[in-house]
């Protein structure tokens, strides 16, 4: 039942996501719009509130229980971020707005911004962490949560990774491509304004 409904969350994040935006631009209601988005965080507590109470009926913690931890943490640190990105995107495809800003390729601008993603993989971490240990805390010594406190290092495991790739782009920045030498010459042989004028 709880992975059924993790599912139905990630399901119905993006089927909200795609109306709310829709209201916002395409029929130009955009405080409807606005509305059907606030809704998302109700079904990361929805989510949450199921898992406590199926774990107070009794059923076994097990890795469904941590498995939703991890979905409510990623949602919590990455849904507002993921919004804004598809946000900037539907602007641009279907309202006529400016195209969405990339994030930088190069140097240490790619470095920060990698850095900023691995924070919230931290934030991530932090939220899946502190659910488990709620969950821990109420199942108490009558329950085997063994599967839970494994699942605790398994956003330790994810941060690890990504913290290497995050310091990657720090130890191993990657140059701008520098300008084709061949326009570079004709810039410089070609009159500047003063001398015409």
């Amino acid at each position: 039942m709880i992975v059924a409904l993790i599912i139905a969350c990630e399901v119905g994040f993006w089927v909200l996501l795609v109306l709310g935006l829709a209201l916002r631009y395409l029929a130009r209601m955009p405080r409807t719009g606005a509305v059907v988005l606030l809704m998302e965080p109700l079904l990361e507590l929805i989510l949450l509130i199921v898992t406590a109470i199926d774990l107070k009926n009794g059923a076994p913690a097990d890795w469904k229980h941590g498995l939703a931890a991890v979905y409510i943490g990623f949602t919590v640190a990455y849904g507002h971020y993921t919004i804004k990105w598809v946000d900037g995107h539907f602007l641009h495809r279907f309202a006529g707005g400016p195209p969405p800003v990339k994030p930088p390729r190069h140097g240490l601008a790619r470095a920060r911004h990698e850095g900023k993603l691995w924070l919230r993989t931290v934030a991530m971490a932090a939220v899946a962490a502190a659910l488990l240990q709620i969950a821990i805390w109420y199942v108490g010594d009558s329950g085997d949560t063994r599967s839970l406190h494994e699942w605790q290092l398994n956003p330790l495991r994810i941060v690890s990774v990504h913290g290497l790739i995050a310091l990657s782009y720090l130890i191993w920045q990657k140059k701008a491509p520098e300008a084709d030498p061949a326009a570079a010459t004709e810039e410089a042989a070609r009159p500047s304004e003063k001398t015409l004028s």
